[in-house]
């Protein structure tokens, strides 16, 4: 429980993948443009796992009456994966979800961008620059059942992100700067290239 709501959450400290938070992300053809991230849960954060558990819990006994007719689906899918499992596919996580619990958390964009801000300053949005896969933050999340299409289940929003600490990039770009030139400013300087002769293609005598 977080704000006295119990189905909210403030994680512990998580490692970021996937963030799309500084605008929606649509992953598919045709499908709706969110605000999106995958939260890295270290599976030795106890206090952490517990609180998501008795939130899935709260979301769920929510949704029987208000979104599920009344109904408990006979198996509710569990929105957090196992990091040292396989995908919904059969793919194996990477590796920088081994010994971590995973979950995806979105938010549609009718609903607004997520506060997103650093630890050292929490009431200044973070520059969208500073968000990236791979850093450490602690999130603000709830959970809510949904139905759609004869689906039934939990689903997970991001609220809230706040920055803890950089990591490494999962993303593996590496940032521009001035030094993509630099080996071309310790070439041979402009004024001592010879001029061409445009009629025979020649530098000048």
């Amino acid at each position: 429980m977080y704000m006295n709501q119990p189905n909210k959450c403030l994680t512990g400290e998580v490692r970021l993948s996937y963030v799309h938070l500084a605008a929606p992300y649509a992953g598919q053809l045709n499908a709706e443009p969110k605000y999106s991230v995958t939260l890295l849960i270290p599976k030795n954060d106890t206090a952490t796992v517990n609180d998501l558990q008795n939130a899935i819990a709260a979301a769920v006994a929510a949704a029987i009456p208000k979104t599920w007719g009344g109904v408990k689906p006979p198996i509710v899918p569990n929105p957090i994966h196992d990091g040292d499992g396989v995908r919904q596919d059969g793919t194996p996580f990477g590796d920088e979800c081994k010994g971590m619990w995973v979950m995806t958390a979105s938010r549609r964009a009718q609903d607004g961008r997520p506060w997103v801000c650093d630890i050292s300053n929490p009431n200044v949005e973070l520059a969208p620059q500073d968000s990236y896969s791979g850093m450490y933050a602690r999130c603000t999340i709830h959970f809510f059942g949904y139905a759609n299409a004869g689906k039934k289940g939990i689903g997970c929003s991001i609220d809230g992100v706040m920055k803890i600490r950089d990591g490494e990039s999962l993303g593996g770009v590496v940032k521009p700067s001035a030094n993509e030139f630099a080996q071309l400013a310790q070439a041979t300087p402009a004024d001592a290239v010879p001029a061409i002769n445009p009629v025979t293609g020649l530098p000048w005598a």
